[in-house]
């Protein structure tokens, strides 16, 4: 089994991840080969604290130009954790 801090790799903090804490979903930047329950554990083992359920999505690195080449930012996957209602609160994510 790999490190859990080897899945999990970062937070997103966006309005829009901001938003959704108040109904106990974080939004996290994952490894690209990791599963759904790979997930699910490594923010149980991390965070001491139990999923509900997981969603992921593959992103698209976007395009950018410098001058006249044109190169790609790496592609990346995205996860939005849902946390059961009996479930702590990531402390993690309280300060911001």
């Amino acid at each position: 089994m790999r490190d859990p801090h080897d899945i999990i790799i970062r937070p997103i903090v966006t309005e829009a991840s901001m938003d959704n804490m108040a109904d106990k979903k974080y939004t996290f930047v994952v490894d690209k080969k990791s599963n759904k329950t790979e997930i699910k554990n490594a923010v149980e083992k991390i965070f001491g604290v139990k999923v509900d359920s997981v969603n992921t999505m593959n992103m698209l690195g976007k395009k950018k130009r410098m001058g006249a080449s044109v190169g790609k930012k790496n592609d990346w996957k995205k996860a939005i954790v849902t946390l059961t209602e009996e479930s702590k609160t990531i402390e993690f994510f309280e300060g911001i």
